[in-house]
């Protein structure tokens, strides 16, 4: 809908979310009667319950929505105030396919801790200084939309269909970072090494190309740009261990870590002249940045899938695709990866969700096959088109990049990484974690 009323996807999300519930009010007896059969009650009290309901599915959905507006806010406080800086400098090469190695595994390991967009946007201004030919410089945009996703795929924190998975406790941290951790490095490793031969000679102008001078002006020391840097992707990685430690849930981490960086930051800024154009770097300023269209698409979406739950659609539709593909999840899972190449990989995750519940001692118990090759798949399948990913938009704004170059050139080569993922995954599980760690 977007792409042909060129209205944000955000209204568009929040239209369906209301429409959705709406229409479930018109007759919420029925309803209830089929997804709550324990519940007996009729007329005021059906309205009392529905409406508990939707407050209980907003409060599912706000755990999801904080913990990406305090990740939002710690990625940008430490991007403005230079923390992104020596990245730049660990780049610098003459080598094309040394730059191209690097950049994937740079790439793979900030997503992994990042969110794959911010990674993405990072890594693209990063590549428009030292790869001044832009026919090359579109095969390493290619490739960091390619490590973008597989990074985020095993990571709790990496993607928001994983922290969606995490946040449902449908995985756990070490379970699928053990576990996915090896198919994510080969569904990118593989594109590399095959994107690689599509780079001749070297980097002979990069000498040329001064990164010193890329930053603004900015008023905080080096050592306190690493200490904020430090402290936020520091902390990021504390979120899982936070979890673990207290039991509480992933946002209330990644709040904790927000207060400790807005803290730290403001100690700092009491040296800094109040008219300095630097001031415009402290944290009160910059959550205004915050994309809060991103945030309203999500909530849209996981509100309007709460209602198909509510309804029975998705409870058919899950035990339709066991019934087709016979209980093969590696069939289900995979399909759903390549669907997320065109259709946003939130609301196909969602649904998913919803479909299949919980269950012990099967595969899908925390941490079984289905929800880790889930997460696989909704994340790294995206690569396979270049509008799939939240990482590919944004590349393809900021480098031009077209469809029809990119399912020319790139989409073959990203899918065999996928198949090549799926593949060791299915040895890992079927012969080495046999059960889950």
């Amino acid at each position: 809908m977007e792409s042909l009323t060129k209205i944000n996807k955000a209204a568009i999300a929040l239209l369906m979310f209301v429409a959705c519930w709406t229409l479930y009010m018109c007759d919420p007896s029925t309803f209830v009667g089929i997804m709550h059969p324990d519940f007996k009650g009729a007329g005021d009290s059906v309205i009392t319950f529905v409406n508990g309901l939707i407050t209980n599915h907003l409060g599912d959905t706000s755990t999801t929505l904080f913990f990406l507006m305090g990740a939002m806010t710690i990625v940008e406080v430490v991007d403005k105030n230079g923390g992104f800086d020596w990245v730049k400098k660990v780049m610098k090469t003459t080598s094309k396919r040394a730059l191209l190695w690097r950049i994937a595994f740079m790439t793979f390991i900030l997503s992994a801790i990042l969110d794959n967009m911010t990674t993405s946007i990072v890594m693209i201004m990063i590549l428009r200084k030292l790869v001044p030919e832009h026919k090359d410089r579109i095969v390493y945009a290619s490739l960091v939309i390619i490590a973008a996703n597989s990074g985020g795929a095993f990571s709790p924190i990496g993607d928001v269909t994983t922290i969606m998975l995490w946040n449902a406790n449908m995985i756990t941290a070490a379970g699928v970072i053990s576990e996915i951790l090896i198919p994510s490095i080969i569904s990118m490793v593989i594109p590399a090494f095959i994107l690689q031969f599509m780079l001749k000679g070297s980097l002979t102008d990069i000498a040329g190309n001064d990164t010193t001078g890329d930053t603004e002006l900015l008023d905080l020391s080096s050592a306190q740009r690493k200490a904020i840097f430090f402290v936020g992707v520091g902390g990021l990685v504390f979120v899982p261990i936070f979890r673990y430690l207290t039991n509480l849930p992933p946002f209330v981490g990644i709040l904790l870590v927000l207060g400790c960086l807005w803290t730290l930051s403001e100690i700092f800024y009491r040296e800094v002249n109040g008219t300095s154009e630097g001031m415009s770097c402290r944290v009160i300023d910059l959550i205004r940045n915050i994309d809060m269209g991103t945030i309203l698409f999500f909530l849209g979406i996981l509100m309007a899938v709460a209602c198909l739950e509510e309804v029975g659609v998705l409870h058919s539709l899950g035990s339709g695709l066991n019934v087709v593909f016979k209980g093969n999840h590696f069939m289900v899972t995979g399909i759903i990866g390549v669907l997320s190449s065109i259709v946003d990989n939130v609301p196909l995750v969602a649904g998913c969700m919803g479909m299949y519940p919980i269950q012990a001692a099967t595969d899908f118990a925390t941490d079984g096959v289905f929800w880790q090759l889930l997460a696989y798949c909704a994340g790294v399948g995206g690569s396979m088109l270049i509008i799939g990913s939240a990482a590919g938009v944004v590349v393809m704004g900021l480098e031009k990049i077209t469809f029809g170059w990119y399912m020319k050139h790139i989409t073959w080569i990203a899918f065999v990484g996928y198949i090549a993922g799926i593949l060791s995954y299915y040895v890992l599980r079927e012969f080495i974690f046999t059960t889950p760690l």
